[in-house]
């Protein structure tokens, strides 16, 4: 990350920082004078930055306390309290311009004119305690491992514009999109064109089209020669629009914490959409500074 950018989130994310924790002085019951008592060994910054370590790098927070010269459970409860101050401040599309839910999304899709791209990922985490009661719910029929699945929304060019929350990973990706309600939000909302993959067919009939998959298959045995080639065509040229989404997917994954999670998956949610937050930020400010040049 540009300087830059963590010189923006110091200006953003501190006084929201120093707001929450005046606020948890003052609901004590106060036995010192304004004041008194002990002083931060770890300031503002270097709590963000070690925030900002520990989601790109995956550094324990062993190693951070080491780095910083603080004890271990500085930096937990450091990284715990910054962690959903980034996730709330949701996607970057322009200054000043936040995408924090699916319909403000659709919004900003239908009133630009602009194709969105849905995909599912999931994310490796620890298999639950043996006995517990939703166990099984965390493995992937697709990887047959314990893994949180997030619907991820791109534009065309493949800027990150939302991620949900984090479901367990057998939900399959068109029954998560149903849940997140995008087929009522297409229906209801402006035209916007969707593009998805084969986990998603059954869309298109409940939006009225919006939700565009790879074509279906008419032909299970012995197709003729020119229906194979028309079909891969149509396939071809339908995965050459969607592959932007699977970019935006990979420059998640570039972080370390979403390769694969080692922590408490109650977290997931708020990892994934602080992650996504920092990187949409990254990528507008790429892009305005190309502007400029």
């Amino acid at each position: 990350m540009s300087p830059d950018v963590i010189a923006e989130l110091v200006a953003e994310i501190g006084p929201l920082w120093h707001e929450r924790h005046q606020a948890l002085l003052t609901s004590r019951p106060r036995r010192r004078a304004v004041g008194a008592g002990a002083k931060h060994k770890l300031v503002f910054v270097d709590r963000l930055l070690a925030a900002l370590v520990h989601l790109r790098h995956g550094v324990t927070h062993d190693v951070l306390a080491c780095w910083f010269g603080v004890d271990r459970s500085t930096i937990t409860r450091a990284i715990g309290e910054l962690r959903p101050l980034l996730a709330a401040r949701g996607c970057t599309v322009a200054p000043g311009t936040r995408l924090r839910t699916l319909a403000e999304v659709i919004d900003h899709l239908g009133a630009s004119g602009q194709t969105g791209i849905i995909d599912g990922t999931e994310i490796r985490v620890r298999r639950p305690a043996a006995g517990r009661k939703d166990r099984e719910k965390f493995i992937s029929g697709k990887n047959k491992q314990n893994a949180v699945k997030s619907m991820v929304v791109t534009d065309a060019a493949g800027r990150l514009l939302f991620c949900s929350p984090a479901e367990p990973a057998s939900c399959a990706d068109i029954t998560h999109a149903r849940q997140l309600g995008l087929v009522r939000l297409l229906t209801d909302g402006p035209f916007v064109e969707v593009l998805a993959d084969a986990g998603y067919q059954g869309l298109g009939a409940q939006t009225g089209g919006r939700v565009v998959t790879p074509p279906h298959r008419k032909f299970k045995k012995n197709a003729p020669d020119w229906y194979e080639e028309i079909h891969e065509r149509q396939r071809k040229a339908h995965s050459s629009r969607r592959i932007r989404v699977e970019h935006g997917i990979a420059h998640l994954k570039n972080w370390r914490t979403l390769a694969r999670h080692h922590g408490r998956r109650e977290h997931m949610t708020d990892i994934i959409q602080a992650v996504a937050g920092l990187l949409s930020h990254q990528q507008t400010a790429t892009i305005l500074g190309d502007a400029h040049m």
